[in-house]
Protein backbone atom coordinates (compact mmCIF):
# COMPACT_ATOMS: atom_id res chain seq x y z
CA UNK A 1 0.00 0.00 0.00
CA UNK A 2 1.31 3.44 -0.87
CA UNK A 3 2.03 5.56 2.20
CA UNK A 4 0.45 8.56 0.50
CA UNK A 5 -2.80 6.61 0.03
CA UNK A 6 -3.28 6.05 3.75
CA UNK A 7 -4.27 9.53 4.98
CA UNK A 8 -5.79 8.20 8.20
CA UNK A 9 -2.33 7.05 9.25
CA UNK A 10 -0.63 10.40 8.64
CA UNK A 11 -0.79 14.01 9.63
CA UNK A 12 -3.10 15.92 7.31
CA UNK A 13 -0.45 18.07 5.63
CA UNK A 14 3.23 18.17 4.89
CA UNK A 15 5.25 20.39 7.20
CA UNK A 16 7.84 22.50 5.40
CA UNK A 17 11.19 22.36 7.19
CA UNK A 18 14.35 24.34 6.52
CA UNK A 19 17.75 22.66 6.86
CA UNK A 20 19.79 22.90 8.96
CA UNK A 21 17.18 22.94 11.68
CA UNK A 22 16.34 26.10 13.60
CA UNK A 23 15.95 25.88 17.38
CA UNK A 24 12.78 24.13 18.46
CA UNK A 25 11.89 22.61 15.09
CA UNK A 26 13.02 19.05 15.79
CA UNK A 27 11.23 19.09 19.13
CA UNK A 28 7.97 20.07 17.38
CA UNK A 29 7.95 16.98 15.15
CA UNK A 30 5.78 13.96 15.94
CA UNK A 31 6.02 10.39 14.70
CA UNK A 32 3.88 10.18 11.57
CA UNK A 33 4.40 13.77 10.44
CA UNK A 34 4.97 14.17 6.73
CA UNK A 35 7.64 16.74 5.95
CA UNK A 36 9.17 18.57 3.01
CA UNK A 37 12.87 19.27 3.57
CA UNK A 38 14.57 22.25 1.92
CA UNK A 39 18.13 23.44 2.41
CA UNK A 40 21.41 21.64 3.10
CA UNK A 41 21.81 18.03 4.21
CA UNK A 42 24.75 15.64 4.26
CA UNK A 43 24.96 12.07 3.03
CA UNK A 44 26.76 9.06 4.38
CA UNK A 45 26.58 5.30 4.29
CA UNK A 46 28.66 2.58 5.92
CA UNK A 47 32.07 3.75 4.66
CA UNK A 48 31.46 7.35 5.65
CA UNK A 49 30.33 6.34 9.13
CA UNK A 50 33.35 4.11 9.68
CA UNK A 51 35.68 6.88 8.57
CA UNK A 52 34.00 9.58 10.64
CA UNK A 53 34.35 7.44 13.75
CA UNK A 54 37.97 6.62 12.86
CA UNK A 55 38.71 10.35 12.69
CA UNK A 56 37.12 10.79 16.11
CA UNK A 57 39.22 7.89 17.45
CA UNK A 58 42.34 9.69 16.19
CA UNK A 59 41.30 12.97 17.78
CA UNK A 60 40.97 14.65 14.39
CA UNK A 61 38.35 17.10 13.18
CA UNK A 62 35.49 15.87 11.04
CA UNK A 63 35.13 17.25 7.50
CA UNK A 64 31.89 19.00 8.53
CA UNK A 65 30.30 20.20 11.74
CA UNK A 66 27.33 17.86 12.29
CA UNK A 67 25.68 20.03 14.94
CA UNK A 68 22.11 20.80 13.90
CA UNK A 69 22.40 18.78 10.71
CA UNK A 70 20.56 15.94 8.99
CA UNK A 71 22.53 12.94 7.71
CA UNK A 72 20.88 11.01 4.87
CA UNK A 73 21.79 7.36 4.34
CA UNK A 74 22.18 7.23 0.57
CA UNK A 75 24.69 6.19 -2.05
CA UNK A 76 23.69 8.25 -5.08
CA UNK A 77 23.99 6.83 -8.56
CA UNK A 78 25.81 8.77 -11.29
CA UNK A 79 23.97 11.64 -12.92
CA UNK A 80 22.61 11.20 -16.41
CA UNK A 81 23.48 13.98 -18.87
CA UNK A 82 21.69 17.17 -17.94
CA UNK A 83 20.88 16.03 -14.40
CA UNK A 84 22.40 17.07 -11.07
CA UNK A 85 22.47 13.54 -9.63
CA UNK A 86 21.23 10.03 -10.33
CA UNK A 87 18.85 8.07 -8.13
CA UNK A 88 19.01 8.99 -4.43
CA UNK A 89 16.85 6.35 -2.79
CA UNK A 90 17.48 5.61 0.91
CA UNK A 91 19.56 2.71 2.16
CA UNK A 92 18.79 0.50 5.15
CA UNK A 93 19.39 2.47 8.32
CA UNK A 94 20.17 -0.28 10.83
CA UNK A 95 23.62 -0.73 9.27
CA UNK A 96 24.52 2.70 10.65
CA UNK A 97 23.21 1.92 14.16
CA UNK A 98 26.64 1.07 15.65
CA UNK A 99 27.89 4.57 14.75
CA UNK A 100 24.81 6.73 15.23
CA UNK A 101 24.92 7.36 19.02
CA UNK A 102 28.45 8.71 18.70
CA UNK A 103 27.40 11.15 15.96
CA UNK A 104 24.37 12.21 17.98
CA UNK A 105 26.83 13.12 20.76
CA UNK A 106 28.21 15.73 18.33
CA UNK A 107 24.85 17.45 17.91
CA UNK A 108 23.47 15.65 14.86
CA UNK A 109 19.73 16.38 15.00
CA UNK A 110 18.30 13.97 12.43
CA UNK A 111 19.06 10.92 10.36
CA UNK A 112 17.14 9.66 7.35
CA UNK A 113 17.04 6.31 5.58
CA UNK A 114 14.67 3.36 5.44
CA UNK A 115 13.63 0.73 7.95
CA UNK A 116 13.59 0.80 11.71
CA UNK A 117 16.28 1.72 14.24
CA UNK A 118 17.60 -0.30 17.16
CA UNK A 119 16.53 0.41 20.72
CA UNK A 120 19.96 1.85 21.69
CA UNK A 121 19.73 4.33 18.80
CA UNK A 122 16.17 5.28 19.72
CA UNK A 123 17.26 5.85 23.32
CA UNK A 124 20.21 7.96 22.13
CA UNK A 125 17.85 10.05 19.99
CA UNK A 126 15.70 10.72 23.05
CA UNK A 127 18.73 11.73 25.12
CA UNK A 128 19.95 14.13 22.46
CA UNK A 129 16.61 15.45 21.18
CA UNK A 130 17.02 14.00 17.70
CA UNK A 131 14.63 12.42 15.20
CA UNK A 132 14.73 9.72 12.56
CA UNK A 133 13.02 10.20 9.20
CA UNK A 134 12.25 7.71 6.47
CA UNK A 135 12.62 8.64 2.83
CA UNK A 136 10.37 6.83 0.39
CA UNK A 137 12.05 3.61 -0.75
CA UNK A 138 11.75 2.68 -4.41
CA UNK A 139 11.47 6.34 -5.38
CA UNK A 140 15.14 7.18 -5.92
CA UNK A 141 14.65 8.63 -9.41
CA UNK A 142 11.78 10.80 -8.21
CA UNK A 143 13.71 11.96 -5.15
CA UNK A 144 16.64 12.99 -7.34
CA UNK A 145 14.44 15.75 -8.77
CA UNK A 146 14.39 17.33 -5.30
CA UNK A 147 18.20 17.66 -5.28
CA UNK A 148 19.24 21.04 -6.70
CA UNK A 149 23.01 20.88 -6.16
CA UNK A 150 25.62 18.34 -5.06
CA UNK A 151 29.11 18.86 -3.66
CA UNK A 152 31.63 16.19 -2.68
CA UNK A 153 32.67 16.84 0.93
CA UNK A 154 34.95 13.94 1.92
CA UNK A 155 36.15 10.40 1.20
CA UNK A 156 36.12 10.66 -2.61
CA UNK A 157 37.73 7.23 -2.95
CA UNK A 158 34.58 5.67 -1.47
CA UNK A 159 32.64 6.45 -4.67
CA UNK A 160 28.90 6.64 -4.01
CA UNK A 161 29.59 6.03 -0.30
CA UNK A 162 31.54 9.28 -0.07
CA UNK A 163 30.13 12.16 1.94
CA UNK A 164 28.20 14.66 -0.15
CA UNK A 165 26.43 17.93 0.57
CA UNK A 166 23.01 18.12 -1.07
CA UNK A 167 20.95 21.24 -1.57
CA UNK A 168 17.37 20.00 -1.61
CA UNK A 169 13.98 21.52 -2.27
CA UNK A 170 10.75 19.92 -1.01
CA UNK A 171 12.38 16.56 -0.34
CA UNK A 172 9.56 14.39 1.10
CA UNK A 173 9.96 12.21 4.18
CA UNK A 174 8.01 10.89 7.16
CA UNK A 175 9.02 11.18 10.82
CA UNK A 176 9.46 7.66 12.22
CA UNK A 177 11.00 8.35 15.65
CA UNK A 178 10.43 11.62 17.49
CA UNK A 179 12.16 13.15 20.50
CA UNK A 180 9.56 11.69 22.87
CA UNK A 181 10.44 8.15 21.81
CA UNK A 182 7.36 7.48 19.71
CA UNK A 183 7.80 5.10 16.78
CA UNK A 184 5.55 5.45 13.74
CA UNK A 185 6.04 1.84 12.66
CA UNK A 186 4.80 0.70 16.07
CA UNK A 187 1.86 3.09 15.83
CA UNK A 188 0.92 1.65 12.44
CA UNK A 189 1.21 -1.90 13.77
CA UNK A 190 -1.01 -0.99 16.70
CA UNK A 191 -3.54 0.77 14.46
CA UNK A 192 -2.86 4.17 16.06
CA UNK A 193 -2.24 7.53 14.43
CA UNK A 194 0.17 10.31 15.29
CA UNK A 195 -1.14 12.70 17.92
Amino acid sequence: MSLLRAPSAFAADFKELALPFADGVVESLRAGDLVYLSGTLYTGRDQTHRRLCALLDQGKDLPVDLAGQLLYYVGPSPARPGRVIGAVGPTTSYRMDPYTPRLLDLGLRATMGKGSRSLPVREAMQRHGAVYLAAFGGAGAFLSRCVRAVELVAFADAGPEAMFRFEVLNFPAVVINDVAGRDFYEQIAAGATAS
